[in-house]
């Protein structure tokens, strides 16, 4: 017998639970992105590629634009290996640089709008890209750099260019502040490098999809420094490809609502990447701040009938519940039909009230960089757990390892018991660490012939094969010996009634070794009717004693990633007991 490379044992107890229709053993096409692209931009030629600034392209256009684009690169001096900067929002402009990148062979380096100037030094210095795509408008991130890090050139684009805007119109709305403009000193015209019936002279390279680097992505900035996961070709089109295969019910051409960034993990495979592979398109949103009315007004424009697939966070579906309660609109039943929840947990009381109000389908999805980002999610057909990250991808196997030691193997067992650190070996598993063999190492181990990746993510195997996750593995806080979850007494707390939302850190402490602190966000109507005094009194009678905060904070906000990953790091490094013990951290 034949067995595929990423073949999973019958026998794993979560295809029992597979959704009928979704392949069990695929196998996946060795095939560069650049190919991959070509390939869909021809098969899918006619067919709306993506809405933005209210302006439709086609698969036919955005392949005239990014051939356009490519060539320009090459005759700048892009060659295989050369590395490109995006510091982009959503835009058509983003995919158009990546694809044109990666088929010089060259390497995609997003870069997070939302990093401190020194941060993204830090990341050019790591990763040394030729050149820069920038949004006139965000280049002030470069200018207190600039003379630190030298580009062999900048490109600059204005957040309309390719919007199917008259120019006089664009000018004038430019003039007076509708459309936001920068300036960047001695940068090419990104319009003047991409036309649309411009020259097309691409070299011939020579990619090799299984060990060539496709993308640099960013990863461990809310836990660490943060530090380049090297992503292959193959790593990108399998991971799209298994998220496809994950929808045999989806409404085809699939739309997807573009509000995740496409700079993240998350925002360049579900909805760049896996758009592409089900030839449907993209309705893109730019803004940081996002207008739940922008959105839905949006959709009702330009949505097709069969409905949309929408990538977020949990906040986005409470804000769409409550919207939808307010403003109800008969055109949007079932228009939700699949949604996926993901950069942290989603609660059933969030996942329940979105399917009432919307009768579409949400679920949670389990990801991370290093896996180029999705993993697994809860089956669409109405059997999903929630509490769990749902079934592995076709093609992922995964297993609980020993958290102290994964040389003993995975544990033989279901349920709480049998808690360790979750780990995966599936195709879309990245290469490594750029230029750091020591956390390769780390995150990457060998057992029985196979790569596994250790996620950090310490929990459980059901007895359907679906993960439970307890928390991060170096988030978690010992006291006295005991091993304290924050997420753990983040739920606990967050049943008070008076609780909107939780974050909770360890805090050094000499006698204890370390003290559980949590911050506290308050509902609106709670504000200033409950002291911290007596959220710790509630918290003693209702929390077992070890993981009782031993403070609580009540503060305007729980601050959290672009992505909407609470970051506990933050307020843990700023608390006046960390800066006393370990100084003013960056």
């Amino acid at each position: 017998m034949n067995v595929p490379k990423w073949y999973v044992d019958d026998n794993k107890p979560w295809f029992k639970k597979y959704q009928e229709g979704v392949l069990k053993h695929p196998e996946f096409p060795v095939i560069s992105l650049g190919d991959w692209f070509d390939q869909k931009t021809e098969e899918f030629a006619k067919n709306k590629f993506m809405w933005f600034s209210r302006t439709f392209l086609t698969y036919r256009i955005i392949r005239r634009y990014t051939d356009s684009f490519a060539t320009s690169l090459s005759r700048l001096g892009i060659k295989k290996g050369d590395v490109i900067a995006i510091l982009l929002p959503n835009c058509f402009q983003f995919t158009i640089c990546y694809f044109a990148t990666v088929k010089l062979g060259g390497i995609v380096l997003p870069l997070n709008p939302t990093y401190k100037p020194i941060e993204i030094l830090h990341v050019l210095e790591q990763v040394k890209p030729k050149g820069l795509l920038c949004m006139d408008v965000m280049y002030g991130l470069m200018k207190p750099i600039q003379d630190k890090y030298k580009f062999d050139f900048v490109i600059s684009t204005c957040i309309v260019d390719l919007a199917a805007i008259p120019p006089a119109v664009k000018e004038q709305l430019i003039a007076d502040g509708t459309i936001p403009y920068g300036e960047v000193p001695g940068a090419i015209n990104f319009l003047d490098r991409c036309q649309k019936r411009g020259e097309v002279d691409l070299p011939k390279v020579e990619v090799d999809p299984l060990n060539d680097t496709a993308v640099y992505l960013m990863t461990g900035g809310t836990t660490g420094v943060p530090k380049p996961a090297v992503l292959t070709h193959y790593n990108c089109v399998t991971n799209a490809k298994q998220n496809v295969m994950w929808m045999p019910d989806a409404p085809y051409p699939l739309a997807c609502i573009g509000i995740i960034p496409m700079f993240h993990a998350f925002g360049m495979t579900i909805v760049q990447n896996v758009v592409i592979e089900g030839g449907g398109y993209n309705i893109l949103f730019a803004k940081r701040e996002l207008v739940l009315k922008e959105v839905v007004d949006t959709i009702l424009e330009v949505g097709p009938e069969g409905g949309v697939v929408l990538p977020g966070v949990e906040n986005l579906f409470i804000g769409l519940t409550r919207y939808l309660k307010e403003n109800p609109e008969p055109r949007l039943q079932n228009m939700f039909r699949l949604c996926v929840s993901g950069a942290g947990p989603l609660h059933k009381p969030v996942k329940d009230a979105f399917e009432a109000i919307s009768g579409g389908k949400l679920v949670e999805a389990y990801g991370l960089t290093e896996c180029t980002t999705a993993v697994s999610a809860g089956p669409f057909d109405g059997t999903d757990t929630p509490g769990t990250i749902g079934l592995p991808y076709p093609g992922v196997d995964w297993a609980i390892f020993d958290s102290e030691d994964f040389s003993k193997g995975p544990l033989e067992g279901y349920g709480i018991e049998y808690t360790g650190e979750i780990c995966v070996c599936g195709p879309q598993v990245m290469k490594g660490y750029l230029n750091r063999p020591e956390a390769t190492a780390e995150t990457l181990r060998e057992w029985d012939g196979r790569i596994w990746c250790l996620t950090g993510d310490i929990g459980y195997m059901d007895e359907m094969g679906q993960m439970v996750i307890r928390d991060r593995k170096k988030q978690m806080i010992k006291y006295k010996g005991y091993s304290v979850f924050p997420k753990e007494v983040e739920e606990l707390l967050g049943t008070h009634p008076d609780v909107l939302e939780v974050a909770v850190a360890g805090l050094p402490d000499p006698e204890t070794g370390e003290i559980v602190k949590a911050w506290v966000q308050l509902n609106e109507d709670s504000i200033g009717k409950i002291t911290s005094d007596e959220l710790i009194a509630w918290s003693k009678e209702n929390i077992t004693h070890y993981k009782c905060p031993e403070q609580i904070d009540i503060i305007g906000e729980i601050p959290k990633s672009m992505v909407g990953k609470v970051q506990r790091r933050v307020l843990q490094i700023k608390d006046p007991i960390w800066i006393k013990k370990y100084g003013e951290t960056e």
